[in-house]
C-alpha cells in the first residue's frame, strides 16, 4: 500500500493515539510549576508538529490580552513586551473566536502581525477550560503550507488536554498553596493515571480524597446519556461500601452540579429542597462535576454529618483534583468497554479467520507455463492483503494482487468485497486497464470512508509468454532475468478514492527462466530494531542470489531473511508474496 510522506509523527491506530494522549496527560500532570509545565508542553508539541517558532500565550485579565508565557525562537524583547488584544492578529482571532486559526501563507493574510520576516505558515489553537479562555498555543514555520488539518487536529487535542492543567497551575501560583498539598496532588495524579481498572481506581480516589478531606460519605456517579441517569458506580460511608439508587439527570444536588457544570456546595442539606436523603444524619454536601473535553462524564459527591463542614479550601482542592479524576475515570471506563468488546470480538475474529483461510488460497492453482508459489503472513488475526487467480480467455490467466488500507477486520471485509467484485467483473474478459477502471467505478459507488485498495493486475498468456499489467497504487513487480533485476514502470491511483480514473496498461515479454515477484509493502517496509526498513534493495539482492531456485524455496528464503533482519519481530503489516517462474 502506498504511503504518504510524514512531516510529523503519524498515528496509524487508535491505540497509538490513546497512548500519546495518555503520555500528554501524564507529562502535564507531573507538575504544577508553570515553567516546567510549559516546557513539557513545548516538548510534547515538538514530537508531533515541526516548528521554528513557538509561543504559549496566556490570557491576562489585568492586561485584557494575551501575553507570551513561554517561547522558542522569539526575540526576548517580544516575549517581554508583546500584548495581543482579543481579535488582534491570528492568535488574537483564535482567542476571540475560541477556534483554531490555520494560515498556509501569512503574507496573504492581513491579520498577521509580522514579528519574524521569514515566517510563512502559522497555526494558533486556543486553550479553553470550563468555557474560560486560558490562552493560545501558537506555532510558526518558515515553510509555506507547513501545517494541515492533521496538525490542527493534533494540536487541538493537546490544547484540550493541557488547558485544565495550565489553569490549575496558574491557580496554584495565585493561591500559593503549601508544598505538601502540591506534592500530594502530583503523586495522586500519577497514581490515578496508572490505574485502568475502574473499581480499583474509584477505591483509590475515595481513599486519597479522604486523606485530605474527612468526609463521612463519598460517591462517584457516572452519566448514562441514553437513559438520562446518573448511575452510582461507587459509594462508601465510613469506609464501608453502600449502594444507592440511580438519580435522574437534573435531580438532587448531584444532578444540579451536572446540569450547571460547576461545583455546588450546600452548607445545610435540610434547608435545600434539591437534597435527596441518602442517610438521615447527613447535613452538608459538595458535588463536583467530572468533565472531559467539555463533556460531563460523571460527578464526585462528598457528604458530612456536620453543618457547613466543606470550606472554600475544600472546593479549591477538589477543583484541582477533578480534571485528573475525570480523565482517569474516563480512561478506565473506556478500557473497561474495550475489554468487553474484545471478548465479544474474539469469537467473531475466530470465525472471520476461518472464513478468510478459505477465501485466500493456501496452495496456488496450476497455471500452464508458470511455476507459482504463495507466501502469506498477516499482521493480525486476519489480513488486509488480497490475491487471487482467474481463468480468462483460452491460454490466459489473470492474477490479482493487492493491499487494502489499514489492517484487521475492516480491511479484511473490504478486501473480501473487492475479491467478490473481481470475480464478477473478470467474467466479462476486460483488458487489465479496463477491468481496473470498471472496478474503481464500482468501488466509488460503494464508497467507504478511509477505505481504498492498492491493486496490481497481471494477465498471463501462455502461448506468447506475454504479461499485460495494470497498476492502481500497488508495489510494482520485481522481475529477475539471468540474475539481473528488471523493474517495469506501471503506475496508477488506488481504487475506491477518485471517480472517472483511467489506468495505463504495460506489456512485458517474458522469457523462459524469468522470475516474477509480487510482494506487499509489509515486506519492504518491515523495520529492524534500529527502525531501518528491510527495503527493496535487500530484497533484490536476495532474488539475484537465488533466482534459479524453485518459487516455493524463494518464498521460504525471503521470509527467513526477513526474520533474521528483524530479529523475529511480529510483522507490523501484512506480508504477502507471489513468486512465479516462467517455464
Amino acid at each position: 500500500m502506498p504511503t504518504r510522506p510524514k512531516s510529523a509523527a503519524q498515528f496509524r491506530k487508535r491505540s497509538e493515539l490513546l497512548d500519546f494522549l495518555l503520555e500528554v496527560s501524564t507529562l502535564t500532570s507531573e507538575t504544577l510549576d508553570l515553567d516546567r509545565l510549559l516546557a513539557s508542553v513545548a516538548e510534547i508539541v515538538k514530537k508531533v508538529i515541526p516548528y521554528e517558532l513557538l509561543a504559549i500565550m496566556l490570557y491576562s485579565e489585568k492586561a485584557k490580552g494575551l501575553k507570551i508565557r513561554y517561547a522558542i525562537g522569539h526575540r526576548e524583547e517580544v516575549v517581554q513586551n508583546l500584548v495581543i488584544k482579543l481579535g488582534e492578529g491570528l492568535t488574537g482571532t483564535a482567542a476571540l473566536t475560541r477556534k483554531p486559526v490555520l494560515v498556509g501563507d501569512v503574507r496573504t493574510d492581513p491579520r498577521y502581525l509580522n514579528v519574524v520576516d521569514a515566517v510563512r505558515s502559522e497555526l494558533a489553537v486556543p486553550m479553553v477550560f470550563r468555557n474560560k479562555l486560558v490562552g493560545v498555543i501558537d506555532v510558526q514555520s518558515t515553510r509555506l503550507n507547513a501545517y494541515r488539518e492533521y496538525e490542527r487536529s493534533i494540536l487541538t487535542l493537546i490544547a484540550n488536554r493541557i488547558a485544565s492543567t495550565i489553569d490549575n497551575a496558574r491557580l496554584y501560583l495565585r493561591l500559593k498553596r503549601q508544598n505538601s498539598v502540591l506534592r500530594t496532588l502530583t503523586r495522586i495524579s500519577q497514581e490515578f493515571a496508572a490505574i485502568l481498572e475502574l473499581d480499583e481506581l474509584l477505591e483509590k480516589i475515595a481513599t486519597t480524597v479522604r486523606s485530605m478531606i474527612q468526609y463521612d460519605s463519598f460517591s462517584v456517579l457516572l452519566v448514562d446519556e441514553q437513559q438520562q441517569l446518573l448511575r452510582h458506580r461507587f459509594s462508601s460511608r465510613y469506609d464501608e461500601r453502600t449502594r444507592i439508587d440511580n438519580v435522574p439527570l437534573g435531580m438532587g444536588i448531584t444532578g444540579a452540579a451536572v446540569q450547571a457544570r460547576q461545583t455546588i456546595r450546600v452548607d445545610d442539606t435540610l434547608n435545600d429542597p434539591r437534597y435527596i436523603p441518602s442517610h438521615p444524619d447527613i447535613r452538608s454536601e459538595v458535588a463536583v462535576p467530572l468533565i472531559v473535553h467539555d463533556r460531563v462524564v460523571g460527578v464526585m459527591d462528598l457528604e458530612s454529618e456536620q453543618i457547613a463542614f466543606f470550606t472554600e479550601d475544600h472546593v479549591r482542592t477538589l477543583s484541582l483534583l477533578a480534571p485528573q479524576i475525570a480523565a482517569s475515570v474516563e480512561n478506565a471506563r473506556l478500557y473497561e468497554e474495550v475489554a468487553l468488546r474484545e471478548q465479544r470480538l474474539e469469537a467473531d475474529l475466530a470465525a472471520a479467520r476461518e472464513l478468510q483461510s478459505v477465501l485466500l488460497l493456501v496452495e496456488p492453482p496450476e497455471v500452464e507455463g508458470l511455476d507459482v508459489a504463495v507466501g502469506h503472513r498477516p499482521a493480525r488475526e486476519i489480513s488486509g492483503d488480497l490475491y487471487d487467480f482467474f481463468p480468462y480467455r483460452q491460454e490466459q490467466v489473470l492474477f490479482a494482487f493487492g493491499d487494502v488500507s489499514g489492517k484487521g477486520a475492516a480491511a479484511a471485509l473490504y478486501g473480501a468485497m473487492v475479491g467478490g467484485l473481481l470475480h464478477i467483473l473478470a467474467r466479462r474478459r476486460y483488458a487489465p486497464s479496463q477491468l481496473m477502471m470498471n472496478l474503481n467505478e464500482t468501488l466509488v459507488e460503494r464508497k467507504v470512508d478511509a477505505q481504498f485498495v492498492a491493486l496490481l493486475i497481471l494477465l498471463w498468456d501462455h502461448r506468447t509468454r506475454e504479461v499485460r499489467m495494470a497498476n492502481a497504487g500497488a508495489v510494482p513487480p520485481m522481475i529477475c532475468r539471468s540474475g539481473q533485476i528488471i523493474l517495469p514502470r506501471v503506475e496508477g491511483v488506488p481504487l475506491g478514492l477518485l471517480e472517472h480514473r483511467e489506468y495505463e496498461e504495460t506489456c512485458f515479454q517474458a522469457a523462459p527462466g524469468d522470475l516474477i515477484l509480487l510482494y506487499s509493502d509489509g515486506i519492504s517496509d518491515q523495520q529492524n530494531s534500529a527502525g531501518v526498513d528491510y527495503g527493496r534493495s535487500r530484497l533484490a539482492t536476495l532474488i539475484r542470489k537465488f533466482w534459479l531456485d524453485p518459487p516455493q524455496s524463494i518464498v521460504n528464503k525471503i521470509f527467513a531473511d526477513l526474520d533474521e533482519y528483524t530479529g523475529g519481530a511480529t510483522p507490523s503489516d501484512d506480508q504477502t508474496l507471489l513468486v512465479m517462474k516462467v517455464l
